[in-house]
């Protein structure tokens, strides 16, 4: 049997049973699908329709950074190639998916493989979840504390948003990195969204990654129940970016607090 249907036979039979959000954080106080939940259904499956996953390291890279408590933190970031192989005629195919965690010890890879292996799990087989997805509700942050007094002086301060002149991406990444405080300031889930809309927009490489890390810096800090481990993973690598002085800092501490837990 070819390896395309037995990845269509597995998918059949995750689509009637499917991967609850077992799992919860209880410092941030959300629902997850653990890798153990993902395991405990896929692997059954897998060996009964003669399935094998096979994965493959073709990059990792890490990065360290601090937590406010001084020690260190690994940033893992991990592209992985999985091989779908028919266990009846040697077909294969294979997924790439990317994995990111971060930890203060030795598990940020084990994380970042955790997340690979679940993501390409998830989009391969189009898996459903039987208990309500967190995009499904709407629950509104509590308001952010009062940002502190601002000194008077001639000049912007070093990290607020460049406002250059003319047109071009300079222009639209100063503009969606207003509209992103914007949305913290009035702890606005559309004006997420609508910076969401207008990063993905923006084309020039060096623009887009200004851009995103004031759009991470707003999703943390308006909509984090929102956000998978991923994404959160990726949200602390930006945000960690952002300038330690000045306004923004008060925001970008804030944001590193909570996701650092």
């Amino acid at each position: 049997m070819t390896v395309y249907k037995l990845i269509s036979a597995v998918q059949k039979d995750l689509a009637e049973v499917g991967i609850a959000k077992d799992s919860r954080n209880t410092q941030q106080g959300y629902q997850y699908r653990g890798i153990d939940e993902v395991y405990n259904v896929v692997a059954p499956l897998l060996a009964k329709h003669g399935l094998v996953i096979l994965p493959r390291v073709r990059r990792r890279e890490c990065v360290e950074r601090v937590s406010k408590q001084g020690a260190p933190l690994f940033f893992v970031t991990v592209e992985v190639a999985y091989d779908f192989v028919s266990a009846h005629d040697g077909s294969r195919h294979t997924i790439v998916s990317m994995g990111e965690g971060f930890d203060s010890s030795d598990k940020a890879t084990n994380k970042a493989m955790s997340a690979a292996y679940k993501y390409a799990i998830f989009q391969a087989f189009c898996v459903p979840v039987d208990v309500t997805d967190a995009d499904a509700e709407t629950i509104l942050p509590a308001p952010l504390p009062a940002r502190p007094a601002r000194k008077a002086r001639a000049t912007p301060p070093a990290q607020t948003p460049p406002q250059p002149t003319g047109a071009g991406p300079e222009i639209e990444a100063a503009e969606i990195c207003n509209n992103a405080i914007a949305a913290i300031e009035n702890g606005d889930r559309g004006g997420v969204a609508n910076v969401r809309g207008q990063v993905a927009n923006l084309a020039d490489p060096r623009a887009r990654t200004t851009a995103l890390r004031y759009y991470a810096l707003a999703r943390v800090l308006v909509e984090l129940e929102a956000m998978d481990d991923a994404q959160r993973s990726k949200a602390a690598v930006l945000i960690s970016e952002l300038p330690s002085a000045g306004d923004v800092s008060v925001w970008r501490q804030k944001a590193l607090d909570i996701l650092g837990g």
